[in-house]
């Protein structure tokens, strides 16, 4: 038999004190959200599939786990990431809401595998959407609002890593470079293998070869990929981006900006600029984000029958909740204070009032301070008043 506290791969128990911890600091984070506008909902753990993963939802099919639900008797998903869920409830739920529409969430995502920079399956979200702006101050605002609250919590050095998921596509569909070929090519910019990507030849190899070759520092990489000849549209994503760098440094001028115009992994359903969070000396990505088109579902899909969404322009992040308690640095935890058996109850009311944790004697003992030292209690009350062990 297994061992009772032997997990599956990927999961883990969060003990004293770092549950608390991590709860406080999601709230931390919430509360900047609120402030900005962004209103929190709660989206249920497990959906239909056929809503789930459909749309952009198609991205996270095999990172999802699928049952049988015993009650409707239709296949169910359990949620590996929160963006979509949000999409749907403001495509659904929220559909008459004014837009722009502005939602943040908390919760836990459950995924079939992790990676080699994120072993963990089960992992905590904290993110918000914007739905329904197009413009480049949305894309700023939720960077800057990500940024604000990362910073508001205690991480320090952070940086913000750009990208245009959109902008090979486009680029090899004007060269009208062919699917397989495409797929190749796809593959050596994921790599960054600069030697396949010279064996293309041509001007797509040409074109590619720049861009890759320009990621870096976000002013020396916009000025190179600026230079370069581009078809009209991918030029247009480039145009796109530089204003939402302006925009980002009018709101956050001493934070590092990078750009790489060629990453394209992990931001399988995004349509324009996308961003990855870094803290430094932290090991992998405190969270991602960028735009998006929620919506624009058909009015019938498989089971679901509804009117027709219209695909409405979103932006967002999901901040990795493992990730920012790893490059947070925690001071002590608030004084622990023994109260012996018989403590009248207004005692320990007085104390929790003035931020002590309260650990009352549930039986008489013949050594209060020893007892209070068992249970981890710093103090330990003495003729009225706390007195340190």
């Amino acid at each position: 038999m297994l061992h009772p506290a032997l997990l599956p791969h990927g999961l883990r128990d969060l003990l004293p004190p770092d549950a608390q911890i991590e709860a406080d600091t999601v709230e931390r984070l919430m509360a900047i959200l609120g402030h900005y506008g962004y209103d929190r909902v709660k989206p249920p753990l497990v959906e239909f599939e056929s809503s789930l993963l459909e749309g952009p939802g198609v991205a996270m099919t095999h990172e999802t786990f699928r049952l049988m639900d015993p009650i409707s008797h239709r296949m169910i998903a359990v949620r590996a990431d929160m963006t979509l869920q949000i999409a749907r409830i403001a495509t659904t739920r929220l559909v008459k809401a004014p837009r722009p529409l502005r939602l943040s969430y908390a919760g836990q995502v459950l995924r079939v595998r992790g990676s080699q920079l994120r072993p963990e399956r089960q992992v905590g979200q904290v993110g918000a959407e914007l739905i329904g702006a197009a413009a480049p101050e949305a894309d700023a605002e939720v960077i800057a609002v990500a940024v604000e609250a990362l910073t508001a919590v205690g991480v320090p050095g952070l940086s913000v890593d750009l990208t245009l998921p959109v902008l090979v596509p486009v680029i090899l569909e004007a060269l009208g470079v062919e699917s397989r070929a495409a797929e190749r090519i796809r593959a050596a910019l994921d790599h960054k293998d600069a030697a396949a990507i010279a064996e293309i030849g041509g001007q797509a190899a040409g074109i590619l070869g720049s861009l890759m070759a320009a990621a870096g520092p976000a002013d020396r990489t916009l000025a190179q990929i600026q230079a370069i000849q581009l078809p009209e549209r991918a030029a247009a994503e480039v145009a796109a981006l530089a204003e939402i760098v302006r925009l980002i440094r009018r709101a956050a001028p001493d934070l590092m900006l990078t750009i790489d115009p060629v990453e394209n992994r992990g931001f399988e359903y995004h349509t324009g600029v996308s961003f990855t969070i870094f803290a430094r000396n932290i090991r992998g990505e405190l969270g991602r984000g960028g735009r998006y088109i929620a919506g624009g579902y058909p009015a019938e899909t498989g089971y679901i029958k509804r009117e027709a969404v219209e695909p409405q322009p979103s932006t967002g992040f999901t901040l990795y909740t493992d990730t920012v308690l790893r490059a947070l640095v925690f001071g002590p935890q608030p004084p622990r204070v023994f109260l012996p058996h018989g403590t009248e109850h207004a005692v320990g009311v007085e104390f929790r009032a003035d931020g002590w944790i309260t650990v009352a004697g549930l039986e008489p003992v013949a050594d209060t301070a020893a007892e209070a030292r068992r249970l981890g209690c710093s103090h330990v009350l003495a003729d009225g008043k706390p007195a340190e062990i």
